[in-house]
This record gives structure tokens, C-alpha cells and sequence, in this order.
């Protein structure tokens, strides 16, 4: 080290032969510590400068701040050092052949219910049907009584509906006012025809308030329903789509020819098309609808039992009785009414045989599609 002429001793030296020992970065930051740091030799010789003569502070002073430049700078490089030997040597002894392409994980998908529901919304939307949504907890009005079912229908028994009024979550039996016999039992929609009910109420509402006649439907109504039910063909929870058309001279032919259609594009090929008479409390005349078996070209074959038909969905012309419930007046207005399962449709478009496989989230299964 060099004393000059004042009396200070250059750091500069000293520093430099500590410097080049150096091989680490926990070392380098050890050595700026030593140097620089709050307790450092710079830092002490710049508290000298208090005892110094004032001709001497000025010199002594810039000598220090000299050194103090020198040493910073040197350990910044050194630090740009270190750190790319650091790389160098994590890359040299890595067993990691970086030049590979790394490990992805796989996207997820659509669930296929999900898939074929969208598929039914489009066709629905390209005939002109708007969408409309509901509560999936509904009243027994809305579920039942609006659509004409009276009080011994088999849907209202307990083995078909859940009821969640308190009283039967408290005691775990069903009571007079579980079983349907009131308008304010609250429960699980069993179908999302409810939804029917509530969009012509509030067109009627509407129409009334603006002091007009009550306006022309066409919509569907897709959600979740549940029942009391499960095995390989049904579960308590599943999909279904609703749909309906009022106007003032709607007919038979006209429900024939939605459902026709929606048939050919959701299937995506021509498919004989079969009405039979059927019943059901909120459309006269009912009909189900089947369609030729696809798997077996009306053969016969395990899927439509050996009757080369599979039903597919039921439909009607909406009974008046329902629309004098909700305010239309069934001598101006006409209209039909249908619903599908969702699951129903995507077992039929794929082939599967087990609708528990779902909801049993199986990757197996699900990555399929």
C-alpha cells in the first residue's frame, strides 16, 4: 500500500490482491462489506476527514472518493463475472439436455355434453328461437300446477322430485306439504318447462303495462333438471332443452317441421322421422318422437330393442288450459311445445351405452372428444 504526502494510505492495492482471491458471489459480497459497507474502510477513512487542517480535507478527501470509484467499478465487473461462470458452470454440469422440447401438459376440452348442447343451441338459434333461462329451484306452481298437472300426477311422487322444504330436510319424510298439495312447496325443477311458464307471464305483464296484445314466442329454455333417478341410462341430475312457439296460427305441420329439421342437422344425415300419439298434461295432442336406429338401419339391435325406432323426445300442441294459467287467451293464440335430454342426444351422436361415464370425470373417457 502507498502513503502519500498527506498522510493517506491508498486502499486501492490492498483492495485489488483481495479481489482476485475472489470465487463466489457470497464471497464478493463479503469483500464489498469490508470496503464499502456502512462499516467499511472507505467509510472509515472518509470519517477522518473531520481531524484533518483544512488545507489537507480537500485533497485527502478526493484521494478517498478515488479509490472508492476504483473499488465499486471493479466490483461490478467482477459481479458480471462471477455470475456468467455461474451459468456456465450450472449449464456444464446440468444432465438436462436443454436443446429438447420441454413437458407440456395437455388442454382441456369440452365436455361432450357440453359439446352437443351448443351444437343443439345452434341449430335452434339458426331457425330464429332466442334463449331464456329459469331457477333451477322452483316452486310447485311453476313446475307443476301452471302446466296442467293435477295433484296424482306420478311426476309430483317422491320417488321422482326432490322437495327441499324444511320440513322434510328436518324429519326426512315427505308431509302433505311436500307432496305437492300446496302452490308454495319448493323444489328441484324436474324439467325446465317451468321456464315456459315464467316467459309467458312476463310477456303477458309486459304487453298489459304498454296496453298492447300480448306478442308471438319462440324461444328455448336449456339447464339443468333433476330427479329421483340412476342407473345406466338416467341420473338425478341431467340436461334438457325446452322450447316453444305461440303465434296465431301455429299448427301441427309447423311442430313437425322445427323437429324435422333439427333432427336431420343435429344428426347430420336424413333420418326417417316417426310422430306417435302419446300424452302429457301441458300440450293436446301429445306426441313422442322417434327416429329410424342409425346403429342398425331399423334392423333391430340391442340400442332400440330390436324395434329399429329410438325414442328421442316428446312434443305437443300447448293445451289451452295452460295458457289461460299465464294470461294468453287460448281462442286468439296456439302454439307447440317440445323437450329433449341433452345426455339422451350425446349417448346416440357418440355411441355410449352407460351415462354414468359422464360424471364420473374418467380422462380416459373424457380426452375422446
Amino acid at each position: 500500500m502507498e502513503t502519500n504526502e498527506q498522510g493517506y494510505t491508498s486502499l486501492n492495492d490492498r483492495f485489488l490482491e483481495e479481489l482476485g482471491l475472489i470465487k463466489n458471489t457470497a464471497e464478493l459480497i463479503t469483500l464489498r462489506a469490508r470496503y464499502i459497507g456502512k462499516n467499511g474502510y472507505v467509510t472509515a477513512a472518509l470519517k477522518t476527514l473531520v481531524g484533518l487542517p483544512p488545507e489537507l480535507r480537500g485533497n485527502v478527501g478526493r484521494l478517498i472518493n478515488e479509490d472508492k470509484n476504483l473499488i465499486t467499478s471493479a466490483l461490478k465487473e467482477k459481479e458480471e463475472e462471477l455470475k456468467k461462470l455461474e451459468i456456465s458452470r450450472k449449464i456444464t454440469s446440468s444432465k438436462i439436455d436443454i436443446t429438447l422440447p420441454g413437458y407440456y401438459k395437455k388442454a382441456g376440452g369440452r365436455h361432450p355434453v357440453s359439446i352437443v348442447m351448443r351444437e343443439v343451441i345452434d341449430v335452434f338459434v339458426s331457425m330464429g328461437f332466442s334463449i331464456e333461462d329459469g331457477p333451477e329451484v322452483e316452486t310447485d306452481y311453476y313446475n307443476f300446477e301452471a302446466l296442467n298437472m293435477p295433484k296424482d300426477h306420478p311426476a309430483r311422487d317422491m320417488q321422482d322430485t326432490f322437495y327441499i322444504n324444511t320440513d322434510y330436510v328436518n324429519t326426512g319424510t315427505p308431509s302433505a306439504h311436500n307432496a305437492g298439495n300446496t302452490e308454495g312447496d319448493v323444489l328441484l325443477r324436474t324439467h325446465t318447462s317451468a321456464v315456459q311458464i315464467r316467459v309467458m307471464q312476463r310477456e303477458v305483464a309486459k304487453s298489459k303495462e304498454m296496453q298492447r296484445s300480448a306478442p308471438p314466442l319462440r324461444f328455448i329454455a336449456p339447464g339443468k333438471v333433476y330427479r329421483r333417478d340412476s342407473d345406466i341410462t338416467h341420473t338425478p341430475l341431467f340436461h334438457q332443452i325446452e322450447g316453444l312457439m305461440v303465434d296465431t296460427d301455429i299448427s301441427f305441420a309447423n311442430l313437425k317441421a322445427v323437429l324435422e329439421g333439427f333432427l336431420q342437422l343435429v344428426f347430420d344425415r336424413r333420418l326417417p322421422v316417426r310422430f306417435r300419439p302419446s300424452f302429457f298434461p301441458f300440450t293436446e295432442p301429445s306426441t313422442e318422437v322417434d327416429i329410424g336406429c342409425f346403429f342398425c338401419k331399423q334392423t333391430g339391435c340391442r340400442i332400440c330393442k330390436g324395434t329399429g325406432w329410438i325414442e328421442i323426445l316428446g312434443a305437443g300442441m300447448v293445451n289451452p288450459k295452460v295458457f289461460q294459467m299465464v294470461g294468453y287467451d287460448p281462442e286468439h293464440y296456439c302454439g307447440f311445445a317440445f323437450g329433449m335430454g341433452i345426455e339422451r342426444i350425446t349417448m346416440l351422436k357418440y355411441g355410449i351405452d352407460d351415462i354414468r361415464l359422464f360424471y364420473e370425470g374418467d380422462l380416459r373417457f373424457l380426452r375422446q372428444f
